[in-house]
């Protein structure tokens, strides 16, 4: 399996208009260029766009709501028709229920990216049987200290006790991933790959920091 690269847009600047349509286009050329996935994880309003630059687009989180009188609220129907591919759950700055995300889980064909702090939070999402798992110790995130350094211990624990309960669903790792080795030290402890936001959508040039990541982390 290709290693692979998140990139959560977040809601920087860079994130909507000219810039987060640049990185898209970007993206798509690296992911054939290199032997490596990227995944971009966008605001909702920007979707519909960026899936169309990128096809390997997700959502950056939808509501536990039933279609209905629920204004301001975005349902896993409404991130389907938009063209993205999956949808970013639960991440630090955007906590779910446990029982609301297996709603979600279970109400969308999309494929689901499920944020968890701590290795005994990733174990229990990985019985919810999500696409993929990324843990993120939350002190670490937008730090520029990588868990993968700096406690390496929660990768291993979060891949034993994951694999004891699901052997299907993909482990990634963020929170102050910075550089490409970071990201390469993550998968060597036993992760698919990273999930990263502010050292590439706060970079001074975010193009050549995602070129970057993909070329070293496609050749490791």
């Amino acid at each position: 399996m290709k290693p692979i690269l998140v990139v959560n847009y977040k809601a920087y600047p860079t994130s909507h208009g000219k810039t987060a349509e640049s990185i898209a286009r970007k993206a798509a050329e690296l992911s054939s260029k290199y032997n490596i996935r990227i995944i971009l994880a966008v605001p909702a309003t920007e979707a519909y766009k960026i899936s169309r630059i990128h096809p390997d687009t997700y959502i950056q989180s939808v509501d536990p709501v039933p279609e209905g009188a629920h204004t301001g609220h975005i349902t896993p129907e409404m991130a389907e028709e938009t063209g993205a591919k999956g949808i970013l759950l639960n991440h630090s700055e955007k906590k779910l229920l446990y029982r609301d995300i297996q709603k979600i889980i279970n109400r969308t064909k999309l494929e689901t990216l499920v944020c968890a702090e701590t290795p005994e939070e990733a174990a229990a999402v990985s019985l919810l049987k999500p696409t993929m798992i990324a843990v993120e110790p939350p002190e670490l995130i937008g730090t520029g200290i990588p868990v993968s350094k700096a406690k390496p211990e929660i990768i291993t624990k979060t891949v034993q006790l994951v694999k004891q309960y699901n052997k299907e669903t993909i482990i990634l790792t963020g929170a102050g991933i910075s550089t490409p080795e970071d990201a390469i030290k993550a998968i060597q402890l036993g992760t698919q790959g990273v999930l990263v936001a502010s050292t590439i959508m706060k970079a001074e040039d975010p193009l050549r920091k995602l070129e970057d990541f993909a070329m070293k982390m496609g050749i490791s």
